[in-house]
């Protein structure tokens, strides 16, 4: 461990009102507002300011937490409470929350940044014999004091669009990059309307725009049009507004230096340990993010223990992933004051990382991705033949009564609600810390219906048999629940059921003779 306590320490300020001589703990990354070393006049009698001058822009292809954080200039320390949930970002600061929901996005991200000045205490401060307040040295509510502030602004324009499955990210990406570079450039006509070669209009007419600044807008941008507008307005709107400049970055004394028996950061969060942090968050959020595009597919719709089953994955991930917050909110105060070593963190996180890969939380929305794949493949086919894919019990009474002949192609409750997910997540709410060890496993595809030639095999002939049906006969296809997986044909004539159905919904005896069953209830969503 890296001993920190007679350190001065920069940290980013990512929207928190920092002030010089304004207390700071260190333990849990939090303001200490309402306290000072120092009486207010004598505060900002001494006071220092000089100027610090610059300005830069930056275009950002990543959207990993890494490379938020190196935009921000947030430190591995700052990282990992930002992580565990105990920092709140404002400002441009926000820019690190903004995730994209979806694994089919493509985005590029500009950055602006200008500094202004620089506001510092001085020795009339920082003498030994010069702090008015000394009780609060040993009071143990902060370990550290804001000793300089530099002012600025910054801002970050967010284009992002949803892409097709058929479009290239890296592509997409690299042309609107390069429409990016030009915003410096780019004319702005008398009209305010804006010059963009059209070899890139195309492009960029389709994302859409996300801002998170410190400047105060009268309206945020939302295009990229409008994005070029206020881009080139910030530099004038920076000088007309000085007083409104924010903290971008502050400079942290230990109290340590005016009392040894002050409370101190005693070390930091090893790099590594914060890495791995952010590793586990991340695989989990990726598994959030397929679990949202699975569920916005039509399949999901259509197939109501589909849809249910994503709806109980993704609650569970948000469930693990505040479980993991909350156990770093509480490990990390403890370890940077001292109070506990960073073994304990270390394997904590060993227990998530193996948690992760031994659950095959991965495996079980690999399948669920396969499943969907599959059945779009089928009801495409389907579709394409003019089969009309119904939703609910309604529709196919609407359409059987209004038709003279029906056949309805019907899928039989080929995926059931999951009970690893629902045991794992009661397993994971019975304890604050539960063991991830001892925490149940799925079962792989053992229960996947399409891994079982039977089921799979009596889907595909039982299309088939469909396709071929006469034409001239209204054909519909939906989702039933039946005691077997696979799928059937029903006939319908005015309304009524015509013909026993063929394939799963019905069955052999010993003898050989086809036994009758009653058509099966609608499957409807709980």
């Amino acid at each position: 461990m890296e001993k920190e306590s007679n350190m001065t320490i920069m940290v980013a300020a990512v929207g928190r009102p920092f002030s010089t001589g304004m207390l700071y703990d260190c333990r849990n990354d939090t303001l200490v507002p309402g306290l000072s070393l120092w009486k207010r006049e004598n505060l900002s009698q001494f006071m220092g300011e000089r100027p610090q001058l610059y300005s830069d822009f930056e275009i950002i292809t990543s959207d990993s937490t890494e490379d938020k954080s190196s935009a921000l200039n947030v430190s591995a320390s700052l990282k990992a409470s930002f992580l565990s949930g105990m920092v709140e970002v404002e400002g441009s600061g926000k820019y690190l929350k903004n995730d994209v929901k979806s694994k089919n996005h493509a985005r590029v991200t500009l950055k602006y940044e200008a500094y202004t000045k620089v506001q510092e205490l001085s020795m009339d401060h920082l003498g030994r014999d010069n702090v008015d307040y000394k009780d609060i040295l040993t009071k143990g509510v902060a370990t550290h004091v804001v000793t300089a502030v530099l002012y600025g602004a910054q801002a970050f324009f967010v284009f992002d669009r949803e892409l097709s499955k058929d479009e290239d990210r890296q592509n997409i990406e690299g042309h609107l990059k390069v429409a990016i570079q030009k915003i410096p450039k780019v004319s702005i006509e008398g009209e305010g309307s804006v010059c963009i070669d059209d070899k890139f209009s195309k492009t960029v007419e389709e994302f859409s725009c996300k801002y998170h600044g410190d400047f105060f807008l009268e309206e945020n941008p939302v295009t990229f049009v409008e994005s070029i507008k206020v881009y080139q307005s910030l530099p004038k709107l920076l000088e007309a507004h000085m007083t409104h400049v924010v903290p971008l970055k502050v400079w942290l004394l230990p109290l340590t230096y005016f009392d040894s028996e002050a409370a101190k950061l005693v070390c930091q969060i090893k790099a590594d340990l914060v890495h791995r942090a952010q590793c586990v968050l991340e695989d989990i959020t990726d598994l959030e993010l397929r679990c949202n595009d699975a569920m916005k597919t039509t399949i999901a719709q259509q197939f109501p223990d589909i849809g249910k089953n994503l709806k109980n994955f993704r609650n569970l991930c948000f469930n693990l992933k505040v479980k993991f917050q909350q156990n770093l909110a509480k490990r990390l105060p403890l370890i940077r004051g001292g109070d506990e070593k960073d073994t304990g963190l270390d394997k904590s996180l060993h227990d998530y990382e193996n948690f992760l890969f031994r659950s095959n939380l991965n495996v079980w929305m690999e399948n669920q991705e396969k499943e969907i794949s599959l059945l779009m493949a089928i009801t495409d086919k389907l579709k394409k033949k003019g089969t009309k894919i119904l939703l609910s019990e309604k529709d196919l009474y609407k359409e059987i009564l209004s038709e003279d002949r029906v056949m309805c192609f019907v899928f039989h409750s080929l995926t059931s609600t999951d009970s690893f997910l629902s045991d794992l997540s009661i397993y994971l709410n019975k304890s604050a810390e539960p063991d991830l060890n001892a925490a149940p496993a799925d079962r792989g595809d053992k229960r996947n219906w399409f891994f079982s030639d039977n089921v799979f095999d009596e889907v595909k002939g039982t299309m088939a048999r469909f396709s071929e049906s006469s034409k001239e006969i209204k054909r519909l296809a939906m989702v039933l629940a039946a005691e077997h997986k696979g799928a059937s044909i029903h006939e319908y004539e005015d309304g009524d059921l015509i013909k026993e159905p063929e394939g799963a919904g019905s069955s052999e005896d010993k003898h050989g003779n086809r036994k009758k069953k009653k058509p099966a209830p609608l499957q409807t969503e709980s």
